[in-house]
This record gives C-alpha cells, sequence and structure tokens, in this order.
C-alpha cells in the first residue's frame, strides 16, 4: 500500500543483509493532499567506479521521495542498488545504498557549498564542525583559513548566494566574513558578490567562503575558571614527597588532599615496590615536597650555584638588552606596569589592533590582573579565562627574568609548574592538515610526560590529537563515580590539546591518580605500563563502552575485545611484511572473521615483551582491507571479479597466488583452479553470499564494495619508551612524530619537554620497493623512519563512516 503524507524529514534507510529484512524510518508523517514530493539527499562514503568514470568520496547525490517511497512500499525482494542523480554532473547512476549517508535538506544546504568532494566528506564526518557551523549567527567570531594562514573574523552573513536553487533543489549556504586584525585588506570584496550588497565592510576585508574553511570560536564561559575557596595547602595531586614510614626514609606521590577534621591529611603512593599496592594517609606536617628534599652537600651546592648564578647576572646587566632572544607566540614575558608593579604572563598573539598601527600582543597573564578573557572590543583574537587577558604594545614586553638562564623564552620554561594547568571547557574538533602543524608543531607541545607516564601520553595522543574515531569517550552519559574521569579526560587533556597543542604532566598525573582508585592498583600512577592495560581500563572498566571487535572463529560463540593481538607462526617468506599481510595471516590461522565492520581497529605486532620482536621491520599500510575478513559478507571471486562462493585456506598458502589477500573463488573459477593435481586435496570452505545481492545488480557482474579502513597512528617502543606517529592529513608525507620526554630542563627536579615534529620523511620509505626496504640498514635511515618502521608497537586504525554509528 503505498505511503501518503510530508516526508521531508526522511531520515535514513538501512539494510540488515543477513535477514534481508530492510528497516525505514519515516517522520514526522501527516497527512496532507495534495503533495508535492520534494528530494531526498545522500553523501557517497566511499569510491563509487560506475562505467568509465568513478565518482569520489564525498560526492553528494539525490533521488525524488516518489522514488525512494516507491522502493520501500514495494512487494517485490528489497534491492540496495537504487539510481541517483548525481549532483556533480546531474548523470544518472546506480549506487549502493550501504556506501550513502543520508543528508536532511538543512545539511546538504551547508555541505553543497564545499566544492572539494574529500573536504566535504571530512567535514560531514568530523561533526563539531558542521554542528557549530549550522548554529553560528551573524556576529559570532571566527578563525578563517585564507591562503594557509589564519585571520580572525567576524560573521556578517549567512545565507545563499544564487538566484535559483540549484537543480537538485538545494541553496548552497556561504558565509560572508568580515576579516579584522592581520586579515585586514586580505579579503576579495567589500561584502558585495555578483553587484549584490549582502553586508558592509572595508574595501578588501570581506569574503564569502564554505563552513569548512571557518573555524567557529565558542563564546566564553562566565564559570570558566572559578576561584578556590579553599586556604591554600602546600602540596597538591601529583606532587613527590618525602615522609618516614617505619623510620625509614621513604618517597611517593600525593594521589589525594583532604581534611580530616581540623587537619590536613594526604594520601600517598609509596615510590618503592617493596611497599605493595598500598596508600599511605599520613598528615600534611608530616610530608615534605620534593623540591626541599636536600643533603647538606646539596644545599652548599645550590648555595654556590646561585651566588654563581647572581654574578654572572651582574656582570651581563650592561648589555642584556641587546642579547634578549626576539618574542613570540608562547613567549613568557614581563611587563612594567603604572604604578611600579609589574606582571607576568604568556604571549598568545600577535598583530595589529583595529584602529592601531602599532604591533600589539595579546598576553594571557598567570594572575588575574588582566582586563579581558582574549577579546578586544568585540573581536576575539585569543582564548583565556576571564581577567587574564591584556593587550599591550609588543614593545612594552619584555623576556621573563626569571628563565633568563636559558636562550628560549617559550612556554617550555613554564615546564612542570603547568601541573595546575586550568580546564578548558569550549569543545573543540580534532586538528587536521595546516590546524594540526600550526598548533602542535615544535618543543613544549604534545602531552608532557613524567614519572613513567609516556605509555599513557602516546596513547592519548595518538587517539585524540588528530581523529575522533573515540570521541564517544568524552560526552557518552557517565554514572556519578566516573564522570570525575570523563571531565579530567575531556577538559584537562583532549580540548587543551586541540586548541592550545600542549597538555601539562599535572593533567595527566590527575588522571593516573583517578585509574589507579578505579583499577585498584597503586602502580598506574607510578609504575611503567603497556598501552593496552590503560586502553582495556579506561575503555571496559570505567567508561564501560561497547567492544570496539567483534570476532568470531569457525561458527563459534563471538568473542569482544577493544585490542587485537596479532598471533601467527614464523613465515620465512615474510621478510619484510605489511600489516595487510600480517593481520590475513593472523586470522586465516586462527580461523577468525569480523562479525562488523570496527569503528576502531587496534592491532598489536607480533612481539613478545618489549625486547623480541618478530619482524626486524613492519611496513605501516596506510589502508587496511577487511571485506574479505568480514563474516557473511559479499566477497568477490580474485580471479574473474564476480560473487565468490567459496573460499580456500590453502591457496593463501600457495605461491603461485599473490602474496595479499584471502583466496575466494566463484564455482567456475575454484573448479579450474583446483583441478591442478597439487589442489585437489585443498579443503573449501562455502561461503554465505545473499541473495539480495546477487539479483541487485542488473546492469552484469555485481560490484563488491571494498571495506577499507584508515591508518591514524602508530605506538613504537624502544628501550621501555613509548612514543607514537600521527597521520594528520591525507598525504603521504602527513606524518607528525610526538615524544612525551623528548629533552629534559634541569635535573631530578627538572622537567621534561615534549616534542612535536613533522617527519615527511616516511613517505620515501613507503613508496620504496619491499627489497631496498628490506637492505635498509636502520641506523641509515633518515630522521624518526628508523623509529615507525622498526619499532611498531600498536597500529590504530578507523571507518570515519562506521564512527557515525558508534
Amino acid at each position: 500500500m503505498p505511503l501518503r503524507g510530508d516526508c521531508t524529514d526522511l531520515l535514513s534507510l538501512s539494510l540488515d543483509w543477513r535477514n534481508t529484512k530492510m528497516t525505514t524510518v519515516v517522520m514526522p508523517f501527516t497527512c496532507q493532499l495534495p503533495r508535492e514530493y520534494k528530494n531526498i539527499y545522500y553523501i557517497l562514503t566511499e569510491n563509487h567506479p560506475y562505467g568509465n568514470k568513478t565518482f569520489p568520496a564525498g560526492t553528494m547525490c539525490y533521488l525524488n521521495e516518489r522514488t525512494y517511497l516507491q522502493h520501500i512500499s514495494s512487494d517485490l525482494p528489497p534491492t540496495r542498488f537504487w539510481k541517483f542523480v548525481m549532483l556533480v554532473d546531474d548523470s544518472v547512476a546506480t549506487m549502493d545504498v550501504e556506501t550513502l549517508q543520508p543528508l536532511n535538506s538543512s545539511v546538504a544546504d551547508f555541505l553543497s557549498a564545499i566544492s572539494n568532494p574529500e573536504e566535504r566528506l571530512n567535514f560531514f564526518l568530523e561533526k563539531h564542525g558542521l554542528d557549530a557551523a549550522m548554529k553560528a549567527q551573524p556576529g559570532q567570531q571566527v578563525l578563517v583559513d585564507l591562503d594557509q594562514q589564519t585571520f580572525p573574523g567576524t560573521i556578517s552573513y549567512i545565507g545563499k548566494l544564487h538566484w535559483r536553487p540549484l537543480p537538485s533543489g538545494l541553496w548552497p549556504v556561504y558565509f560572508g566574513v568580515e576579516l579584522q586584525g592581520d586579515g585586514e585588506g586580505k579579503g576579495s570584496c567589500d561584502g558585495v558578490f555578483h553587484g549584490r550588497e549582502y553586508f558592509k565592510c572595508k574595501q578588501n576585508c570581506g569574503v564569502f567562503l564554505p563552513c569548512n574553511k571557518l573555524r567557529f570560536v565558542p563564546a566564553p564561559e562566565n564559570d570558566a575558571v572559578k576561584p578556590d575557596a579553599t586556604v591554600p595547602v602546600p602540596v597538591k595531586v601529583g606532587d613527590s614527597v618525602g615522609f618516614y614510614l617505619d623510620d625509614l626514609f621513604t618517597r611517593g606521590i600525593v594521589m589525594s588532599v583532604f581534611k580530616e577534621d581540623n587537619t590536613w591529611m594526604v594520601k600517598i603512593c609509596p615510590e618503592e615496590e617493596a611497599s605493595g599496592d598500598v596508600f599511605r594517609v599520613i598528615p600534611m606536617d608530616s610530608v615534605v615536597k620534593q623540591e626541599l628534599l636536600f643533603s647538606d652537600f646539596e644545599v652548599e651546592a645550590d648555595s654556590r650555584h646561585q651566588e654563581h648564578v647572581k654574578r654572572k647576572r651582574s656582570e651581563s646587566s650592561e648589555d642584556l638588552g641587546t642579547k634578549l632572544p626576539s618574542l613570540g607566540v608562547n613567549s613568557v614575558v614581563q611587563i612594567n606596569m603604572d604604578g611600579g608593579h609589574s606582571v607576568t604572563g604568556t604571549i598568545r598573539w600577535i598583530g595589529s589592533l583595529s584602529k592601531t598601527s602599532q604591533k600589539m600582543a595579546g598576553v594571557e597573564l598567570d594572575e588575574e590582573k588582566g582586563s579581558s578573557d582574549g577579546e578586544w572590543q568585540g573581536v576575539r583574537y585569543f582564548t583565556c579565562p576571564p581577567k587574564r587577558g591584556l593587550f599591550v604594545k609588543l614593545e612594552s614586553c619584555q623576556p621573563d627574568m626569571r628563565f633568563q638562564g636559558s636562550s628560549h623564552t617559550s612556554v617550555e620554561h613554564t615546564g612542570f609548574s603547568g601541573l595546575d594547568a586550568p580546564e578548558v571547557l569550549s569543545n573543540s574538533p580534532p586538528l587536521r592538515e595546516d590546524a594540526a602543524v600550526r598548533v602542535l608543531q615544535g618543543r613544549m607541545r604534545g602531552i608532557q610526560g613524567h614519572c613513567n607516564s609516556c605509555y599513557m601520553d602516546a596513547a592519548l595522543f595518538s587517539l585524540f590529537s588528530c581523529t575522533s574515531v573515540l570521541d564517544s569517550m568524552l560526552y557518552k552519559p557517565s554514572l556519578p563515580p566516573d564522570e570525575h574521569v570523563q571531565k579530567i579526560l575531556r577538559d584537562k587533556i583532549v580540548n587543551p590539546l586541540r586548541q592550545n597543542g600542549f597538555v601539562a604532566a599535572g593533567s595527566v598525573m590527575d588522571l593516573r591518580c583517578q585509574l589507579t582508585e578505579k583499577g585498584q592498583c597503586s602502580s598506574f600512577a607510578t609504575s611503567e605500563k603497556d598501552p593496552e592495560e590503560f586502553l582495556n581500563l579506561i575503555m571496559h572498566r570505567i567508561f564501560g563502552i561497547e567492544p570496539l571487535l567483534k570476532l568470531q572463529s569457525g561458527r563459534q560463540k563471538e568473542q569482544e575485545c577493544y585490542c587485537y593481538q596479532i598471533f601467527m607462526d614464523k613465515q620465512e617468506d615474510l621478510v619484510v611484511p605489511n600489516v595487510q599481510q600480517l593481520v590475513e595471516h593472523s586470522f586465516l590461522s586462527s580461523d577468525l572473521k569480523l562479525v562488523e565492520i570496527p569503528s576502531c581497529f587496534i592491532l598489536q605486532m607480533p612481539r613478545f615483551g618489549k625486547e623480541y620482536k618478530m619482524f626486524s621491520k613492519i611496513i605501516p599500510s596506510l589502508e587496511l582491507d577487511i571485506t574479505d575478513l568480514l563474516l557473511d559478507s559479499p566477497r568477490e571471486c580474485f580471479v574473474c571479479g564476480a560473487v565468490a562462493t567459496q573460499e580456500c585456506s590453502a591457496c593463501f598458502k600457495d605461491k603461485m597466488f599473490a602474496d595479499v589477500g584471502l583466496k575466494q573463488y566463484c564455482d567456475s573459477c575454484c573448479r579450474q583452479a583446483h583441478s591442478h593435481y597439487q589442489r585437489k586435496t585443498h579443503q573449501l570452505t562455502r561461503l554465505h553470499t545473499p541473495e539480495e545481492f546477487c539479483k541487485g545488480n542488473h546492469l552484469g557482474s555485481p560490484w563488491v564494495p571494498r571495506e577499507k579502513l584508515e591508518l591514524f597512528a602508530v605506538l613504537c617502543i624502544e628501550t621501555s619508551h613509548y612514543v607514537s606517529f600521527v597521520k594528520y592529513g591525507p598525504q603521504k608525507e602527513n606524518w607528525m612524530f610526538f615524544d612525551s620526554m623528548a629533552d629534559r630542563h634541569g635535573d631530578e627536579n627538572g622537567y621534561n619537554i615534549p616534542t612535536v615534529t613533522l617527519c615527511p620523511e616516511v613517505a620515501k620509505y613507503l613508496e620504496m620497493p619491499v627489497a631496498a626496504l628490506a637492505r635498509e640498514q636502520p641506523r641509515d635511515m633518515e630522521g624518526v623512519a628508523k623509529r615507525l618502521f622498526c619499532d611498531a608497537y600498536m597500529y590504530m586504525y578507523q571507518s570515519k563512516k562506521m564512527a557515525l554509528y558508534k
């Protein structure tokens, strides 16, 4: 029976191929006669070959609502191949609905303004930016990506720039922005487009851009920083302290500070292994902070050092002004104010303010002695807590004299004093391409390491810096006991990393202390762990998210897990394998299949402990093709490309065939391949192929879509120290290397300097023939490429399409 009503808000269509059922969600449903049928819009999530051309992922298409209703109300068996009109050229193409994502008309209007299909799909998949664009209002502050530079601006217009809609019925939405600050004069108009005025601004200060070229600055929250009403205490969570335990002097890490009756108490995790997994609760008067723990000799040496520093400063005071380094963003500075007093802070912005020609600096002060939160005359230039922002002439800033013992004046001098870094309450999308380089690259960037934290630092940087695949952990409703852990992870680690490019060691220590309590093991705060132990604890026991992997061996019960350890026998013919080969060998040897496509696939390489590696080098597979690893999913004959009906595990090991890909055949090719006398004894496995798949394509042999996962990070280990490589863009050269303890300032009382460096040299070795790569000596490999190819511990893959449902 045909459906009638206004189905403008048709949401989605999903097909359950194992049960050959089709489910349609239609809302709202109201009777209106007569009615006008409208279009329903979709975006393609993977490349789709059609005839002699290929529609790239990110292409938009549509079909009429009447056609849609005919498909879902037909008495004929359901089919997943429908005809759509392609926006790019108005041609009609038969598409697999499994490769499409539905769009409501408002979202389609915003996305249709983005001309590049790849950029369009990425913006659609990164929900933060799309949500912010749809909620944006005229007058809102934005950051504009223009000619590989970023400028502040104000939205002056949101809407269409055409006299009539596109043939598809869409009205592409553009943003009219007035550039400000350093962007003045770098626009292309004064608010007029094709002779029509949409807003007014100075000549060459206006631009019209699609939503993906803007970063929407969140409005500051009034309660972002609340004053601490408690009395200051001499020790804080994460501090290293000393105390006497059974007449023995012991060191430990502060886990919590609380008041019991009228006495301040400290909960301490002892560092000694002999102490066991226990905590000690000691009166605060009985503990001493780490920096005060000097012997008589150290006190005397420190005194001599201080005298030496004073003498050197006195000798160089006359020409200090000519030797001071230049100031830039993140420089730590001192500003002399009226009345003879001074303030200190960190430069967050340098440029010209409107109506001024002098070079100005926006400074985030260390104390609440400022006049703003980074906004000046209605324009936001940076973000900081209220009363911490100050705009002054750049020439009024002087390098902070407290840090003149070093040649740099950047944020690295704040070092471990950044333990109490403020929370960042505004959520941000992951960093990609130019934004990732601009925010993350450099010294004192990334996550600061402290006290065996490298396993956690590397894992967190990999999972949250440049991808949103596990962002559900940050926003899913949590039970009260776990809300604090989620708040630390989101507001003190992920948001600061994405907005400021730096996370202080104390923020990670807060998380480690919470995990120590949740995991009932004191060593999480002090001892070295493995990344998978941390990931299993936080995903399973704390947040309780659905297991990332569902596996089945034979026809046994499903198994669920968060990480997959590759197990396999030593293969003599695999000298320098790639990840694709290792996964296929491991799944085949264990007779495993994936029950569903994972949104995130975390793989542990075949190695035992931190020393033994089965392979001296492993080639990263930038894409992991899991089509043939899926249970009861359509597969193609690897000989002729028709729908496969049988699989042969013995042929996978046959050296006559290709060394990558499981071997499955259609009936005809299977008979021919196994007519050879050496293969007549092979045991074949019959594949389950959905009947509707074979019937669904009337154009010839059904095209089997390939399910591929994208590599986004690699964790590596060498001599018990974890680092990570992160893929921050689509090009082979778009790799960055992160080390939370790359350098150190000072001795045991100093702090680690985390560093993020670009490593485009990786691309050279990814393109190198396997034989040449096998001959390459690790010590001769350029840059940090050796770490990626020789020390890989864990690979992380994602399916952006499946992440929409998780």
